[in-house]
């Protein structure tokens, strides 16, 4: 397919920010009040089945990032390769999301199971859909670090702005609408954001006369790169412990704090603020430490923050220690994408190949990997210490919160930790395959 030469439009930073506003708000929600609304609240399933629908989900992903990912690499459309998947499958995720949040009443404790897992099935592959085509535009649209810089601080203040909604004002919102209502309401915002940043990131067409990946030349060419596992497993580590603290701070207030949901609210609230305070901050730390060791105190500061969390015995302890763990939070979202789209600069380099969305899926999908982790958490809550459901909750229910949502994720941040040591970049800008087409 031959496309005509014409000038890149240059897209606004804030025009392809705003769109993980939009990505966000769905999937948070879906991702971090699923346990605590079929677990505890309906109490339709236990710890230990919904255990299995994230095992299950787990493989699922490692089956459609790479196939969405390759599906957009070889798209070529008046719409280029990415917009046409985002306009079509917001729409879809978001149908998907409000079915998740709204079972059908006839549901009991021995049906539920196979709608829930459906579902959460549905809901999150399209999700992967959304993301990988939303990632791949990022390195293509903005090529140099400063731009990359700007663009992805941008686009992660826009994130926790989704998260203080979608995360810490949800057990406000639910308990005066409704889960239903809500679901609604989030979806509405998705697609609205998802379209906005969709019709206005101007893709440069002239990329898909560049060859069409193969499939098994390009996973076997990404597989034998020592970079992308090491910054996907520390990236799937990182975003296993993240969700397990989301998740378990529900737990972690009714069953340590002895709190309310008001009392989650604040506290998930506090951490995505001043995580959006703080952003500016890493800028400068990425300026004068350069982004390698910017990322990696970052992630050191996330894991130590978890330790005094454990002992602390009431709500404003508890504040100023997720204050710090905000700090840390801050740092790894400036940075994380910029480390990966080093990655997909140094392979389009040196293959003259364009295939950022199966690079971005591939990385989803170790990425997902966290799964893995938070299912194995839930396992072992049950396991452990007996914590079936809000019915059933056993006979140390705090010992059980406390577990998940800070002695796993911070033994899975370790993990991240030790594995961002051995991923090393020279430290130079982005240069951009034809740079001089749209400079």
């Amino acid at each position: 397919m031959e496309t005509t030469q014409a000038p890149v439009r240059r897209t606004r930073p804030i025009n392809y920010a705003i769109g993980m506003f939009g990505t966000s708000i769905p999937v948070n929600m879906f991702k971090t009040y699923a346990a605590i609304f079929y677990v505890d609240r309906l109490s339709l399933i236990t710890t230990k089945q919904f255990s299995l629908v994230l095992l299950l989900y787990t493989f699922l992903d490692a089956l459609d990032n790479p196939v969405y990912g390759f599906l957009s690499d070889r798209t070529r459309s008046k719409w280029g390769r990415r917009r046409l998947w985002l306009l079509i499958g917001a729409p879809l995720l978001v149908i998907c999301f409000i079915l998740f949040y709204n079972p059908p009443g006839s549901l009991g404790p021995g049906t539920a199971f196979p709608y829930i897992m459906l579902m959460y099935m549905l809901t999150g592959t399209l999700d992967s859909l959304i993301n990988s085509n939303y990632g791949a535009l990022f390195p293509e649209l903005f090529r140099t670090e400063a731009e990359r810089a700007k663009t992805n601080a941008m686009r992660q203040i826009f994130q926790f702005i989704a998260m203080i909604i979608s995360i810490a004002l949800t057990p406000i919102v639910t308990s005066a609408i409704g889960y239903a209502n809500t679901s609604f309401i989030y979806g509405a915002l998705a697609i609205a954001v998802i379209w906005y940043m969709t019709l206005n990131s101007h893709e440069n067409l002239a990329l898909q006369d560049k060859p069409k990946p193969q499939l098994f030349k390009t996973i076997a060419t990404i597989a034998s790169n020592p970079k992308f596992w090491i910054y996907g497993i520390a990236n799937a580590a990182f975003f296993a412990g993240l969700g397990l603290v989301q998740a378990g701070v529900p737990f972690y207030v009714k069953y340590h704090l002895i709190g309310k949901d008001m009392d989650s609210t604040i506290l998930l609230g506090v951490v995505l603020l001043s995580t959006i305070a703080l952003i500016p901050v890493w800028v400068q730390i990425i300026k004068k430490m350069t982004l390698m060791p910017a990322w990696r105190l970052a992630l050191i500061v996330c894991g130590a923050s978890l330790v005094p969390l454990y002992f602390v015995p009431s709500l404003p302890l508890a504040i100023i220690t997720v204050v710090i763990f905000g700090f840390g939070l801050a740092g790894v979202s400036t940075t994380m994408d910029i480390v990966g789209a080093r990655i997909l600069d140094e392979d389009a380099e040196k293959h003259g190949i364009q295939r950022e969305g199966t690079y971005s899926s591939l990385i989803g999908v170790l990425n997902k990997t966290s799964g893995l982790f938070s299912s194995l958490a839930f396992y072992l809550m049950f396991q452990i210490f007996r914590f079936e459901n809000g019915d059933n909750p056993g006979p140390v229910p705090d010992q059980a919160s406390r577990f998940l949502t800070v002695l796993f994720p911070l033994g899975v941040m370790v993990i991240c930790v030790v594995m961002s040591r051995f991923l090393h970049f020279p430290e130079r800008k982005a240069v951009a395959p034809g740079q001089a087409e749209t400079e």
